[in-house]
């Protein structure tokens, strides 16, 4: 099996966070780090290569906050075409020899190397005809999302503001399940307040 590469979407309007047109909440900072980089560097830490951020109206600035990451930084410039015009992008950059690629929200800080690296480790172990590896928590589906090479041309299909999360759920075949026990798998920051409530945990812990 090829390689397995990591899509971070990084493009979203912020439109419930609140942020200015030219600006985007995954620059927020989170324990002294913005968020975008919690994710690229757990990306970079992990077995997943290569590893592009898709960015938006945004886009100088977090170059600035991910400088020194083995990465590449893909500019969406209409960001208003919804997550799918960012995954098309993200996978369109992907070479002919990526046999999958894990899609990481930039929003979801907590997300680990060895968790993203098990979602690898389980897409290598399963059958050829695997078209996406799931993580779960508590019965519920969480992201990041392992997309086989297999439903590519799908999910590019795709239009709007959504992602591959409805083709997935209609598929009576070939998703493979992972329990996971971890909450990051659901912590994703959509407003202030939930980027101060984890900021309070975080000064508790």
């Amino acid at each position: 099996m090829g390689k397995v590469a990591a899509i971070i979407l990084a493009a979203g309007l912020s439109r419930r966070f609140g942020t200015d047109p030219d600006d985007s909440k995954v620059l927020a900072m989170l324990d002294g780090i913005p968020l975008i980089r919690h994710v690229a560097e757990a990306a970079s830490a992990s077995q997943a290569r290569p590893i592009c951020v898709v960015t938006g109206r945004a886009d100088p600035k977090v170059q600035v906050a991910l400088a020194g990451l083995d990465l590449r930084c893909i500019h969406n410039p209409k960001p208003e075409a919804g997550l799918s015009q960012s995954l098309a992008l993200g996978l369109d950059y992907l070479a002919t020899d990526i046999s999958g690629a894990l899609i990481l929200l930039a929003d979801m800080p907590y997300i680990s190397a060895p968790l993203i690296d098990r979602l690898i480790a389980a897409f290598e172990t399963a059958p050829a005809e695997t078209f996406a590896v799931v993580p779960i928590h508590a019965g519920r589906r969480g992201n990041p999302v392992l997309l086989g090479k297999g439903i590519f041309a799908a999910v590019k299909a795709i239009e709007g503001d959504r992602g591959a999360r409805g083709i997935i759920d209609a598929m009576d075949h070939g998703i493979v399940e992972i329990s996971i026990d971890d909450r990051s798998i659901e912590i994703d920051i959509d407003t202030p307040d939930m980027l101060d409530h984890l900021r309070a945990e975080s000064k508790g812990a």
